[in-house]
């Protein structure tokens, strides 16, 4: 009965059909739910995270349980397979919908395994999200992808590892994970945790939109009226002598320079300049002129930056790792500023960087 009414819910959304007059007012509430989730990236039928592989036809095994909801109820073992694995490539077109939690083996679901081998259990509402939320790196990929090389010696060997998207979970788990790159012998914030009711995703997303519910973060944290502006530690650590704007503009302020000294290093050092592109793979091209910016016929695989040290790999990884989590000066701004100030700070050992100005957490 309940799928039946999600169809005539689904059905009434999408403008296919009218709602028979009996099951109008019952199904109101099912039909906005059904219309929020339309509007958010899980319902975006257009969207890229289910539209990239179209011209294959499938989804990728390594990439399906995310990418189509059938395999995503595969990998919960809903459908009555083995849980945690997905033996065939997924549907293409298929976004994460209400199947995907909505089930009995989504709702015991309480441990996920990060990309570190690290188990988490204990997730609660939380374990759903952190599946396809954790990134696909950590720090132990790019340690084992630099062993043995010299820091600053380019190595043909060496390629841009990417943590991948939305990687809200690894940031919030911090060194507990180890989604960013942690340099040996540095101490990192673990799990970020908030107050009593607002320590989970559901706590501060709504479910089916996904949008961050500001009101209640709002009367907390009074005398704000945009969540950026919202700070409890009050060192200037980026060292801009300002410290009346957010936690956000902190950890702002560190990721552009962290971007400079990237591109310093690259031009000094590794004797190649780099650009960073948005939204395009890999992300990290040529830019032989030093300006700064490609054209978009130029962000192509083909002018990939490929003159990689292991230092410059390892502080371009937590550059992406900020850049990936738009919300973690939410989710744990302390562990995203350790990131940030250390991997300057490494950088500081071959070019010049006024590392005096900096605090870290």
């Amino acid at each position: 009965m309940f799928r039946t009414k999600l169809r005539l819910a689904l059905a009434l959304a999408l403008g296919l059909m009218p709602a028979p007059a009996a099951l109008a007012e019952e199904l109101t509430g099912l039909t906005e739910l059904v219309e929020r989730w339309l509007a958010s990236p899980h319902g975006d039928y257009g969207s890229l995270s289910f539209t990239y592989w179209n011209e294959e036809g499938e989804v990728p095994v390594a990439c399906a349980h995310c990418h189509s909801e059938p395999s995503f109820v595969a990998w919960l073992g809903a459908d009555g397979s083995a849980p945690g694995v997905v033996e065939h490539p997924g549907a293409i077109n298929s976004p994460i919908g209400c199947a995907s939690c909505h089930t009995s083996a989504a709702h015991a679901l309480d441990a996920v395994s990060f990309p570190s081998g690290v188990e988490v259990a204990g997730l609660g509402a939380n374990a759903v999200c952190s599946v396809c939320h954790q990134g696909r790196q950590s720090t132990d990929q790019v340690l084992q992808a630099v062993e043995g090389i010299d820091p600053d010696a380019v190595s043909g060997d060496l390629s841009f590892l990417n943590i991948h998207y939305g990687v809200a979970a690894a940031v919030m788990h911090g060194s507990d994970v180890r989604g960013g790159f942690q340099y040996p012998g540095r101490d990192y914030a673990g799990r970020f945790r908030h107050v009593p009711g607002a320590d989970t995703c559901v706590a501060c997303h709504d479910p089916h939109s996904t949008q961050v519910e500001v009101d209640g973060c709002l009367s907390c944290h009074r005398g704000v009226e945009d969540i950026r502006a919202i700070r409890t530690r009050h060192t200037d650590f980026d060292g801009d002598g300002d410290i009346a704007g957010g936690i956000h503009a902190e950890v702002m302020g560190l990721q552009g320079q962290l971007y400079d000294a990237i591109r310093v290093y690259a031009a000094e050092v590794a004797g190649a300049p780099i650009v960073y592109f948005p939204g395009r793979f890999p992300y990290y091209f040529n830019d032989p002129a030093g300006a700064g910016e490609i054209a978009a016929e130029d962000a192509i695989f083909p002018n990939r930056y490929q003159n990689w040290t292991p230092r410059l790999l390892q502080a371009a990884y937590n550059y992406q790792v900020a850049k990936k989590d738009p919300g973690g000066y939410v989710h744990n701004p302390a562990y995203l500023l350790q990131l940030l100030h250390d991997s300057l700070e490494s950088l500081s050992e071959q070019v010049e960087i006024d590392m005096g100005r900096l605090r870290r957490p």
